[in-house]
């Protein structure tokens, strides 16, 4: 069953993906990521706000090239992208896959602060 939902924040949409607290189960990530895609690629081009959790969760080398082609298959579905979580190793991981997909990325250890970022023009 999909954890990632659709929210509400400042009276926008915003697509919140819950891959927080899988801690080393990386087939729980990859399930989710499966299911996330195909949400995202429902939307309008360049009308999907998300907020990615990745809190207590870690990203391993397994889970970077389908985290590059979740991102690439979705990108032109997507307007802006925040993402709790990634700190420290990971941050580094994520500067990667942000030069090689292109998509920008937005880092926030607090939540309230990614969706005020998500939401304002």
């Amino acid at each position: 069953m999909m954890r990632s939902k659709w929210i509400e924040f400042n009276e926008k949409k915003i697509f919140f993906q819950d891959f927080s607290n899988m801690l080393y189960h990386s087939e729980l990530v990859k399930k989710e990521l499966e299911e996330v895609q195909v949400v995202v690629k429902a939307e309008p081009a360049q009308s999907v706000l998300v907020l990615s959790d990745f809190r207590n969760t870690q990203v391993g080398s397994d889970l970077i090239p389908l985290l590059d082609a979740a991102s690439r298959s979705t990108s032109g579905h997507v307007a802006r992208t925040a993402v709790l979580g990634v700190t420290g190793g990971k941050r580094i991981l994520a500067d990667l896959l942000t030069r090689i997909t292109g998509q920008p990325l937005q880092y926030f250890d607090d939540e309230q602060a990614a969706k005020e970022w998500l939401t304002q023009k």
